[in-house]
């Protein structure tokens, strides 16, 4: 079992307001069809970040202030039209996607997500199928509404679905020092634990582009949280980019490419 995000930054322009990357998605649907056939036992769980749609739309309603439901509701629907297109593009390509959108059963407490529906991902997962969810809106008891990312809906499930690793596939070649996107001496950071995260934390900087969930610091240390509670699972993070990567990470379970979240460096 193998949970898959498919980065915003990878899938979409994250500069550009609603663009996706159609060529990149269906070449990762491609790899990942390959991946199946290959190794026709592997179950996966695949999920997508909103990039350039739902980021934007939640910047451009201000969503978040109490009351704007019509940013709930613009938010919501820009996520569902990026979905819509994965969906679309995966089945084309031979993955038997079927969208999940957490939407419509999360819920949340403080931006923490309480409660999600599981037995659609168990009865997907059953019958052959990927389940495919993606950062969405959400009721949130304390705050009205809330956003709950692509990582945190993984953070809730993996404890019942069981995945041994979660690859992070973004536009970048893992972890870094630096933004290797606009500075060249950005050292990559091959294996991180939760006893060396708190030397290089500092080092960690937000998302390229408009990320209302935090960026590359909040999407570790919500990784290695979960490792602490589930010593076996290992999380890589990797780059989209790159022809064959995420086939690669599919089909090799002593996956050494990318950034290596793990609870021991052994």
């Amino acid at each position: 079992m193998i949970f898959l995000k498919l980065g915003g930054s990878a899938i979409t322009d994250k500069t550009r307001e609603a663009t996706a990357r159609v060529e990149v998605i269906q070449r990762i649907a491609r790899e990942v069809q390959r991946a199946r056939a290959a190794r026709p036992t592997l179950e996966i769980v695949i999920g997508h970040g909103s990039g350039s749609f739902g980021h934007y739309a939640a910047k451009k309603f201000d969503f978040g202030a109490r009351g704007n439901w019509r940013a709930f509701a613009e938010t919501g629907a820009a996520a569902a039209r990026l979905t819509r297109l994965v969906t679309d593009i995966f089945l084309a390509e031979g993955v038997p996607v079927v969208a999940l959108p957490p939407s419509a059963s999360a819920r949340c407490r403080d931006g923490e997500l309480v409660e999600l529906a599981l037995a659609p991902i168990r009865t997907a997962l059953a019958h052959g199928l990927v389940p495919l969810v993606h950062g969405d809106v959400a009721f949130d008891e304390t705050r009205e509404m809330t956003i709950v990312s692509t990582e945190r809906v993984f953070a809730y499930l993996a404890p019942h679905v069981q995945p041994t690793r979660i690859i992070l596939a973004g536009i970048v070649d893992g972890v870094f020092t630096a933004d290797p996107l606009t500075d060249p001496s950005a050292q990559l950071i091959p294996v991180i634990t939760p006893q060396t995260f708190p030397r290089i934390q500092a080092q960690l900087r937000g998302s390229y582009g408009v990320d209302v969930t935090g960026g590359m610091l909040t999407k570790v240390k919500m990784m290695l949280s979960l490792i602490e509670r589930m010593p076996h699972l290992h999380v890589h993070i990797i780059s989209a980019m790159r022809a064959g990567m995420i086939e690669r990470a599919l089909l090799d379970d002593d996956f050494r490419e990318g950034t290596l979240l793990t609870n021991s460096a052994k």
